[in-house]
């Protein structure tokens, strides 16, 4: 079972920036290979430089394949995801900005992270890790407009295993977004900290 939730926020913390929460169900091949499949509920907030006229939520389906291996010191992992996309859009009324629909699009995404670690010879118990991350978003098919490049996130932390249950990861994280127009171009600075804990 996946369960994950992300709480982002802007201006110091004191306003939201978008709430994400995913679930979904895992299958391991083995230790190297993994898929997944799930729901996610998503509320976007009117932000950054080119800010949305109003709070709207989205439902996604989303699919996922991810595969890691190691050669020495340096651990690769490999993360492909499809997105099915259900935007909420919003029209302005004399109530104020009221539903009319969802909007259907979807996306590819792929996601290349190497974690090689700082404070022993391999990633066990107790170990101190550098991770970076680059991801790219694609929009295809249908209400796909002037451009498919949606995203990059580029991302470099520190992080700490406690166990193979458990880690914690502190970083920074670079994020362009292209908006739908293909032209207006916006760059986000974001502190992000992660935790990652596998009840068993």
């Amino acid at each position: 079972i996946h369960t994950e939730y992300q709480w982002r926020r802007i201006n110091g913390f004191q306003n939201w920036q978008q709430s994400l929460a995913r679930v979904g169900l895992d299958y391991h091949f083995n230790n190297q290979n993994s898929i997944t499949a799930g729901y996610g509920w998503i509320v976007s907030y009117p932000y950054g430089k080119f800010p949305v006229a109003s709070t709207f939520n989205e439902h996604r389906i989303w699919q996922q394949f991810i595969t890691k291996n190691n050669s020495g010191r340096f651990y690769f992992d490999h993360r492909y995801r499809l997105e099915q996309r259900f935007l909420e859009q919003k029209i302005s009324s004399n109530q104020g900005f009221v539903s009319d629909g969802f909007k259907f699009k979807q996306r590819a995404r792929y996601r290349f992270m190497l974690a090689i670690p700082l404070s022993k010879p391999s990633m066990e118990d107790g170990t101190l890790f550098c991770a970076l991350y680059d991801e790219v978003f694609l929009g295809f098919g249908k209400n796909i407009k002037a451009n498919i490049l949606e995203q990059n996130r580029l991302y470099g932390a520190l992080g700490w295993k406690f166990n193979s249950n458990f880690n914690l990861q502190f970083g920074y994280l670079n994020q362009i977004i292209v908006k739908s127009d293909g032209w207006k171009i916006e760059r986000n600075h974001l502190i992000q900290m992660g935790v990652a804990y596998n009840f068993k």
